[in-house]
């Protein structure tokens, strides 16, 4: 029974006095009584940003208390409205594009008064800076500003030329000028230049058409802060779950809110609501919460919901980057789910339905999305899928589809490892050796390509283009995956003593990119928080463990709420773009914890095993009861702590290797006691930072040009993806009698250096031949503009599905293969429209193109796919592009773009 013992102990002494009670009773009861209130004052976990208590959170001001295991209260406030400046920076975009100035260059106003207004700002032109004249420290609640924008260059090049070339060198035609938006860093302006077009109040309108367009925002609006309540008390019967009980009113606390929370989270369909704010069912938040803990609570729900991401046999990639698959990959985590709820259940019908889904799909991926070079997997980075928030902003959607990202790819290894064991149960050993080598190609890809000895962690991703470069930012979800998946292997010890950590917890990535608002930049995420626990648990580092776990109670504790993430800087819910309450890997990350770290409960094809971790902090007795397991209800005890168990026993008999059959029926006692083993380990915790902006290069003429970056004390030049110059200069001459690609990168004071610019081809006549589509193909009569040579062809299902391109190479060597082409059929982050199509050299399979949307309704801006790589032999051949059936597309009807001409470059 829970109970306050400071508001207990004054009744009760009066109480033992009136009744005489004898003086060594009245003795023992108090120090009981101060006994508990000492260790409620006994810190678990301590920062400097804040501590928890066993029986609370406190972080500087605010404290969240449990009053019990199913009551909380906490008077938290979120800071983000008190405190903004009143000097806001921004930019202009047409049709949803940084397209105004250069990257790092914007437009600033400082808001003086209740009512602002700026000055009529030229569309391209140079920053008109006011000059404050009043010592203004903070924005005013409800400021309004009006912003006005001169369009008329843009409209006059419309007029005189039919297109207005941008500073980034892209031409807008007429036809496509969709409207122009305000971007900026002040709700409600957001730097997510792809999703403006989804804010009605960010586009600029010229009402009486003078070419001058104006916007009226409110900013700071009292209703912005997000509040949160201020007490939670279990309302849902639970008991149907396991029942979880410690010395620590906190951890009891948390772990009832997200049972009561996962309740709140499987809707009247009977599958799993992805959070509060995000209806529906998407492929990578079911998986990762299944694995975490939905397959123990909830595997019906969880067979419910990863067959609602199915169609055609196929696992569904949820709409994303350039038009999703193939440019996001990260559908297969589905697989790792599935396994998870057959170990769990020993469905075997489940376990057949599920081999045939994830072989089609990985079937496909083998076509699609492996490279047979690095032995890596193409695509976007997993659940890290809006794209400035963690890619330079450079990159196409095509460039990240040849992106090949950490934790994409330590998933694909994974899904490799569960398809060889799924095989083998079926009795298919066969698939089971294939699948078993796919992936140990990609454990060595990972280690071969992505490890950063220097760092000790693995890269970000492999980025570029025809020559790749590492990343060295470090990205959570993946470090900890490559730990728990086995993929790092003796690295895993340096994984998590060496990736960086903050005080709020793991980083998405770090060091941040500049310019862009938390949501997976400056951003911390619960869900991956718990993975990260998990991966330290089974490092054996208490260290990072203890502040994982601290990290997952503080904002659910604190927020009264498992919310989707936070500012990695400050620890706040209100500062993200997006946030949502009841967030389901949150939830499931939180309830994660007490199984599958605490009580070290994982699942074998046929057991189930123990492998506890306690840190030292959290030592005493715990008790899990009516935990199901297949036929078997266990209620299981475990006192002290540590990673060792010394003994362990099953209705008092010893119980070997820590194992529980899953023959066993019935309902059974489980005894755990830990060997109070010390166990060490770090965390490499290091401030918030931000690295430098990436500087923009061009060459003319035998020389490298870029623009200067502040805070930048040098710069790299790359040559073929490899540093060549390190200089403080802005330009650098370079040879023109070969191909090459150069790139630049800022680096500041303290070494840390910039994304690489985008890369400058330098491409003489003699290595380079460009085939018009419309010579080899029906020219289409569709009527767009910015073509080359006379026209260009459209390819979809039922047009032009074949088409062969002769090619005369005058010199054997390797050559890059590529299309210009257009996609408008739909914006550059969401949807599902991605054409894909198959390259075959002489009959022979070379690789796939992939034709990314571009821009919703945006059929004159032009862009290349991307590069196939192949040695060709001097002599004449025969280039195929193809619609075969692995070259289907998550949307299924339309597979579609416009293709204008195939150029054929020679690298070496």
């Amino acid at each position: 029974m829970d109970f306050c013992f400071s508001l207990f102990i004054p009744y009760f002494i009066a109480k033992l006095i009136f009744m005489k009670t004898p003086l060594r009773i009245f003795g023992g009861l108090l120090l009981l009584g101060t006994s508990a209130i000492a260790q409620d004052n006994k810190p678990i976990y301590t920062s400097k940003a804040y501590t928890v208590y066993p029986d609370r959170v406190a972080q500087g001001k605010y404290t969240a208390r449990a009053l019990s295991s199913t009551s909380l209260t906490s008077d938290y406030r979120s800071p983000a409205n008190m405190f903004k400046s009143p000097v806001i920076e921004f930019k202009f975009s047409i049709n949803g594009k940084d397209n105004e100035m250069t990257p790092g260059v914007n437009h600033h106003f400082t808001c003086m008064a209740q009512s602002n207004e700026t000055p009529v700002i030229e569309f391209g032109g140079p920053d008109k800076v006011q000059k404050v004249t009043a010592a203004i420290t903070f924005l005013q609640p409800s400021t309004q500003i009006k912003i006005r924008l001169n369009m008329n260059p843009v409209l006059n090049a419309f007029k005189e030329r039919g297109f207005y070339t941008c500073a980034n060198g892209d031409k807008i035609y007429k036809n496509d000028f969709k409207g122009v938006f305000v971007a900026g860093n002040t709700a409600p302006m957001i730097w997510d230049f792809n999703n403006l077009v989804n804010h009605p109040d960010l586009e600029l309108k010229d009402p009486d058409g003078d070419g001058i367009y104006e916007t009226t925002l409110i900013l700071n609006k009292p209703e912005d802060e997000n509040k949160i309540a201020s007490s939670w008390t279990m309302t849902r019967d639970a008991s149907a779950f396991p029942q979880y009980h410690s010395g620590y009113k906190i951890s009891d606390a948390v772990y009832n809110l997200a049972l009561e929370e996962m309740q709140k989270a499987v809707e009247p369909d009977s599958t799993f609501r992805t959070g509060k704010e995000w209806g529906g069912v998407w492929t990578r938040d079911i998986s990762y919460s299944i694995i975490l803990s939905m397959a123990v609570l909830q595997p019906k729900v969880a067979v419910y919901s990863l067959m609602r991401k199915v169609k055609n046999d196929r696992i569904i990639q949820d709409t994303g980057t350039g038009g999703a698959y193939p440019c996001s990959s990260d559908r297969m985590i589905w697989a790792v789910a599935a396994y998870e709820v057959y170990k769990v259940t020993g469905d075997k019908n489940w376990l057949q339905k599920a081999y045939r889904i994830v072989k089609n799909s990985a079937d496909d991926d083998a076509l699609n999305v492996y490279d047979k070079q690095t032995g890596l997997v193409r695509g976007e980075s997993s659940f890290l899928d809006w794209r400035e928030e963690t890619y330079p902003k450079w990159m196409q959607p095509a460039d990240i589809y040849e992106s090949e990202c950490l934790g994409t790819n330590v998933v694909h290894y994974q899904v490799n490892k569960v398809l060889s064991q799924m095989a083998a149960l079926l009795k298919d050993p066969g698939a089971a050796a294939l699948y078993s080598e796919r992936a140990e190609t990609i454990k060595k890809g990972i280690r071969e390509h992505l490890w950063i000895p220097e760092k000790g962690y693995y890269g970000q991703y492999l980025y570029g283009r025809n020559y790749k470069t590492l990343s060295p930012r470090s990205e959570g979800l993946g470090e900890a995956l490559a730990v728990l998946f086995d993929a790092a292997g003796p690295n895993a010890q340096s994984v998590i003593s060496h990736t960086p950590v903050n005080d709020f917890g793991i980083p998405c990535i770090y060091p941040q990119i500049p310019g862009i608002l938390p949501y997976h930049n400056n951003a911390i995420w619960p869900f991956v928080e718990s993975y990260w626990a998990m991966a330290s648990a089974k490092a054996g580092d208490e260290n990072s463990l203890m502040r994982a776990i601290s990290a997952v109670y503080r904002p659910a504790a604190m927020f009264l709420t498992n919310k989707e993430n936070m500012v990695a800087t400050d620890g706040d819910y209100a500062g993200t773009q997006i946030n949502s309450s009841n967030m389901l890997w949150s939830l499931s990350g939180n309830i994660s914890l007490v199984y599958k770290v605490l009580f070290g409960i994982h699942y074998n094809e046929s057991s189930l095993q123990f492998q506890p971790f306690v840190p030292k902090a959290l030592a005493g007795e715990r008790s899990l009861q009516n935990y199901t397991y297949r036929n078997a209800v266990l209620n299981i005890s475990m006192s002290g702590f540590g990673n060792v168990v010394k003994s362990i026993s099953l209705d008092g008999k010893a119980l070997p290797g820590a194992i529980i059959p899953a023959s066993l029926t019935g309902k059974h006692i489980v005894k755990i006691i830990l060997a109070d083993n010390l166990v060490t380990g770090k965390s490499n915790l290091l401030p918030g930072y931000t690295a430098p902006e990436t500087p923009m290069a061009s060459y003319q003429n035998g020389t490298l040009n870029w623009d200067k970056i502040p805070g930048a004390i040098s710069y790299h030049v790359l040559k073929n993806g490899k540093i060549i110059l390190t200089t403080n200069a802005h330009s650098a001459k370079v040879p023109t009698n070969a191909y090459a690609e150069y790139q630049v990168a800022s680096v500041d004071a303290k070494g840390v250096s910039s994304f690489n610019s985008e890369p400058v081809q330098v491409i003489p006549a003699s290595v380079v031949s460009v085939t018009e589509a419309e010579t080899v193909a029906d020219k289409s009569d569709l009527p767009y503009e910015g073509f080359s040579g006379s026209g260009f062809v459209e390819i979809s299902k039922t047009k032009n599905t074949t088409i062969n391109i002769p090619v005369n190479i005058t010199q054997t060597g390797v050559y890059a293969i590529d299309f210009k082409y257009a996609n408008g059929n739909g914006p550059i982050n969401t949807e599902n429209k991605c054409a894909i199509r198959t390259l075959d050299a002489d009959g022979h399979f070379a690789g796939t193109i992939v034709f990314p949307q571009r821009g919703k309704g945006v059929w004159s801006e032009w862009g290349f796919s991307n590069a196939v790589q192949l040695k060709l032999t001097k002599g004449k051949h025969i280039l195929s592009l193809q619609f075969k059936p692995a070259n289907e597309n998550m949307n299924g009807d339309i597979n579609q773009a416009m293709v204008d001409y195939l150029r054929v470059v020679r690298l070496n």
